[in-house]
């Protein structure tokens, strides 16, 4: 479509478009999510809309028909990406929630780097559009299956639907088989013990909106401080999506002249994505979620307000070297805010909390591009305001409570209940606690 000269301004506005989209499905899946649907449903429906829309994006005849389909395709990806992170989080006990999701992380870049050479393999863009529709539909195909995804038995106790609960628990119980000292009858009546105190007086189902948040003090400081924080590092939460996200850009904008080739430049962001994710893995359940949280956010913020000062000043190699941190760090900020803000939401509205995290965090990646529009003279001030939020970030973070090791609170009133402990004072653990509290 001729997108050059003085149409170049549309290939950001795309850019732009997409992550908005994102940002839409973001929201409107965590809502789904903590409604009568659930997580699975929500996956499920997003992951099946995904394929139509990608096949319109494949087969649009026009900008303004690409605009639209990439923006509905963005958001049934960021729907399914939202529902799966809920579930996943969710059936995990303290010990491997963080390793899980860390794992799930790397599968993600793995199909980062797999990516250009399926472009080079496709050559153009709408074959390489159908091939990535293609994946998504035999996705679909595959996670129909019930027993590939149950629902969150968390969620349903939550809410408390008992039954539905009973019959999830029932099956993941059968899924695993029996341990080496109970027997399945045993467990079966341990279940139906526990699931009978729970329904003594008939309780309704009881769904929770997001905007119960905002009556809230505890869940609502800790949510508004991660995203402040989080997105100084690369787009977790709230305002601080914007903020990280933008950061990151400026990072990749100062290290682009110093690279070989135009590509170099995607291929050191994975890298330091792949980098990041081993640090967060390695490190957080160790010194806990708020001391690397906190860490990280410092390196993002110093090496942003030495770049912004000095660059012309400095040798290539040590711009080159504080792009990198800064890059890693706010990757690192990125995947720990938002896995932090998960261990923090109550149950009953995580979906919905998340989901204003994770669609902030686009707001802040889509103004991104609209400083690569021509004539743009936008690009220090986006740094100077992104820079200055990320040190304010660090303040803010030691009011945080810390999640290493303890059970998801279930309630609004456990979320309630989270309290500030000293920095480097670590809470008891609570390692491999049942579904059921005594």
């Amino acid at each position: 479509w001729d997108l050059v000269c003085a149409s170049r301004w549309k290939v950001p506005l795309e850019q732009t478009t997409h992550l908005l989209g994102w940002t839409l499905g973001s929201v409107a899946a965590g809502l789904a999510c903590d409604s009568r649907f659930g997580r699975r449903p929500a996956f499920v429906v997003s992951l099946v809309l995904a394929v139509p829309l990608g096949l319109g994006v494949a087969l649009a005849a026009d900008y303004v028909m690409v605009l639209v389909a990439r923006l509905l395709f963005g958001a049934a990806l960021a729907g399914a990406f939202l529902s799966l992170y809920v579930a996943r989080l969710e059936l995990c006990d303290p010990p491997h929630r963080l390793g899980v999701t860390m794992v799930a992380g790397f599968f993600w870049i793995a199909g980062e780097l797999l990516l250009p050479g399926l472009a080079v393999l496709c050559r153009d863009w709408r074959v390489l559009q159908g091939a990535v529709t293609m994946i998504l539909a035999l996705l679909a195909a595959c996670w129909w299956c019930p027993a590939l995804l149950l629902e969150s038995p968390r969620w349903l106790l939550a809410t408390r639907q008992l039954e539905r609960a009973r019959k999830t628990l029932q099956a993941l119980a059968e899924s695993s088989g029996p341990g080496s000292d109970d027997s399945p009858c045993h467990q079966e009546s341990l279940l139906a013990a526990e699931l009978e105190s729970l329904s003594e007086g008939s309780p309704q189902p009881r769904y929770h909106a997001v905007c119960e948040i905002f009556g809230t003090r505890v869940i609502w400081k800790n949510s508004a401080i991660l995203g402040f924080a989080g997105g100084a590092g690369g787009g977790a939460a709230a305002v601080g999506g914007f903020i990280g996200s933008g950061i990151r850009h400026c990072f990749t904008r100062n290290l682009a002249p110093h690279l070989p080739r135009f590509f170099s430049s995607y291929f050191v962001l994975v890298g330091t994505e792949a980098a990041a994710c081993l640090f967060v893995c390695l490190t957080a359940e160790r010194f806990g979620r708020r001391a690397i949280l906190l860490l990280c956010t410092v390196l993002t913020g110093i090496s942003s307000l030495l770049l912004l000062a000095l660059t012309q000043y400095l040798l290539d190699l040590i711009v080159l070297t504080l792009s990198v941190v800064g890059i890693t760090a706010s990757h690192a900020v990125t995947m720990l805010s938002i896995f932090f803000a998960s261990e923090v939401l109550p149950t009953v509205v995580r979906g919905a909390g998340l989901g204003l995290v994770v669609g902030a965090s686009f707001v802040g990646k889509a103004a991104a591009p609209i400083t690569a529009i021509p004539n743009s003279r936008g690009f220090f001030l986006h740094h100077v305001v992104f820079a200055s939020f990320a040190i304010l970030a660090v303040l803010s973070i030691m009011l945080l409570p810390e999640s290493q090791g303890r059970s998801l609170p279930q309630s609004l009133q456990d979320g309630e209940s989270q309290r500030r402990p000293p920095l480097f004072h670590r809470p008891p653990r609570e390692d491999h606690l049942p579904l059921l509290a005594p």
